[in-house]
């Protein structure tokens, strides 16, 4: 999400790999919202395939959707705003560009960049849209806390604690809320209870020099007020790279000075701001990735493969993945002594190799 002209859907082209999301050099150029599911770079399953000798890999994988550029007025409407802010609010996070880079050939909204000023922009919208949301619950609650209902009165304290903090223009996520008063605000689907991650769209210039990128040293301050993670990409140099093979990517890359994908960095910065990891399974028939929050317990994570597999949980059997790349083999790794069962309250780690034992 962001202004119009920033470079969103060129970055989302280049996250999924894909050229059909429409780009142009006007506002609104997208009428729907595009959606596309990217798997997530993962280094260890192509050594995993080889030690299991199979040639079927599945890595995990997270949906994104490129929605049009919001303005001014987009919670009462603006634009396409509506619309768009309805697709926000079925997401879990938001990635917010913002444009770093200077072309007089791709005109701004607002005539100029500014980059705190585009993040406000987007930041008011989002939360005047909020602010409409609270308003508009507060009105349904208000006779039943009048007469004692006493959840309609727990309502109604967390409304009282949002509403002020919205009607500033401050994100909601930011409002002191306890466990049980979070329950009950996570209901509303509020769009600044959302987390963010900043993508500073920079050239290419930026990419090898980036603290010289006054713009970007802005976003990257007010992500870290925050506590957001910011990812420095050039969009349209990721989307030029998608037609490239592998080796040919790198090498272009590292005569830039960079050391990875901005693409990459910016799938792995949604899965960790999602609160996910992978556990993996190797076998003949294939290795995959399979997605899970953190701290789920094993059975729990049997159930992501097979709903009978959990139903019938007996034990995990778990070997870590450098401790199966060092020793080549599962048979090498049981020698050593380094694999391991585990029962049904095993917290999963990330990159833990499973095998479960069940029985339906």
């Amino acid at each position: 999400m962001g202004l119009p002209n920033i470079g969103k859907t060129t970055l989302f082209n280049a996250v999924t790999a894909q050229t059909s999301a429409v780009t142009a050099n006007y506002a609104f150029s997208t009428s729907k919202a595009n959606v596309g599911v990217v798997t997530v770079p993962d280094e260890r399953l192509a050594p995993l395939a080889e030690i299991v000798k199979t040639k079927v890999i599945v890595p995990a994988s997270v949906e994104f959707v490129d929605i049009d550029g919001l303005v001014r007025g987009s919670s009462k409407g603006e634009g396409l705003g509506n619309q768009f802010l309805a697709s926000i609010r079925e997401t879990d996070t938001m990635i917010q560009v913002v444009r770093c880079f200077e072309d007089e050939n791709v005109v701004h909204v607002d005539g100029a960049i500014d980059t705190r000023r585009d993040i406000e922009t987007i930041q008011i919208e989002l939360a005047l849209a909020d602010l409409s949301t609270v308003e508009r619950r507060r009105e349904r609650v208000q006779k039943g806390a009048k007469g004692g209902e006493k959840m309609a009165r727990a309502e109604l304290e967390v409304l009282d604690k949002l509403q002020p903090a919205l009607e500033e223009f401050q994100p909601a996520k930011g409002v002191p809320l306890s466990e049980d008063e979070l329950v009950i605000a996570r209901n509303y689907f509020l769009l600044t209870m959302k987390p963010t991650i900043y993508a500073a769209n920079v050239d290419e210039a930026s990419l090898s020099s980036p603290d010289d990128n006054e713009n970007l040293r802005a976003i990257r301050e007010v992500a870290a007020g925050e506590g957001s993670e910011c990812i420095v990409i050039c969009a349209q140099l990721e989307a030029d790279l998608v037609g490239l093979a592998p080796a040919e990517q790198r090498e272009y890359l590292e005569s830039l000075g960079v050391k990875s994908s901005g693409v990459d960095q910016l799938i792995q910065s949604a899965y960790r701001t999602l609160g996910l990891m992978s556990f993996l399974t190797a076998g003949e028939k294939e290795v995959r990735a399979w997605t899970i929050p953190q701290n789920t317990r094993a059975q729990a994570a049997a159930g992501v493969i097979h709903s009978d597999i959990e139903r019938g949980f007996i034990r995990a059997e778990i070997v870590g993945y450098t401790d199966l790349i060092s020793a080549g083999s599962y048979a090498v790794a049981k020698e050593r002594g380094l694999t391991r069962l585990e029962g049904k309250d095993y917290i999963m780690q990330e990159g833990d190799i499973v095998n479960f034992r069940f029985n339906v």
